[in-house]
């Protein structure tokens, strides 16, 4: 088994809706993402002959999804009233609207599933929200 890792990071704030916490507060990381690509057998042919994949590939399908979230504030649909959204982006603010809760899990499955979409043969994704606390994606 082969095995490449690449990693990017973006700005972002967020908060947890229904949450007892600090985290229910809007609050900001700096968000570490380290993906995992793995193949049984190197590739046999044309310019990526005797590689899993090409860093460059690998590093800028990476870099591209992550970069869809710098400076963004990360919002689960249906958690703010229709008139805050309006307000903040009236002020300027780019909101980043996401179908999940915006948990480092939940990150670390999406950015995953587009990296499959992309054709990286990825097998782990994690997502740092500090230094010392990821999460892990596996896929299927």
């Amino acid at each position: 088994m082969f095995g490449l890792k690449t990693e990017a990071s973006f700005d972002g704030a967020h908060f947890l809706a229904d949450y007892y916490g600090k985290c229910e507060n809007l609050h900001g990381h700096r968000w570490r993402v380290v993906a995992y690509a793995r193949q049984e057998s190197l590739q046999t042919e044309g310019t990526m002959r005797d590689m899993v994949l090409d860093f460059g590939v690998f590093k800028k399908a990476l870099r591209s999804i992550v970069g869809e979230f710098d400076h963004m504030f990360l919002v689960e649909e249906g958690t703010l009233k229709q008139a805050t959204v309006d307000a903040l982006e009236g002020e300027g603010f780019t909101l980043k609207m996401l179908p999940f809760r915006t948990t480092a899990e939940n990150l670390a499955r999406y950015f995953y599933g587009r990296l499959e979409q992309e054709g990286i043969p990825v097998a782990q994704v994690d997502v740092y929200e500090t230094p010392l606390n990821c999460a892990s994606y596996f896929g299927e």
